[in-house]
């Protein structure tokens, strides 16, 4: 039987951006996919809000993070 990665995201309103991790199910390994680092303008402050909620999920099931790729680059945010 062949196995399909499994496909988790996680989408950050503020910028209407959508991340992903996609794990491959034997290995557990994953890429963690244009993950947003929260960024306040008026205060010029960083938090890791939705960055913690990947980690957070990466963590509750047990995953190698194997890649952190950035499809692109993003002039409404930063990257986490």
């Amino acid at each position: 039987m062949k196995q399909h990665p499994q496909v988790q995201h996680f989408f950050d309103e503020k910028t209407n951006t959508f991340s992903y991790v996609v794990t491959d199910p034997i290995s557990q390994r994953c890429a963690i996919i244009d993950s947003v680092l929260d960024y306040d303008a008026p205060s010029a402050t960083t938090k890791t809000t939705h960055a913690d909620q990947i980690i957070g999920y990466i963590h509750q099931n047990s995953l190698s993070i194997e890649w952190i790729l950035k499809t692109h680059v993003h002039a409404d945010h930063l990257t986490a």
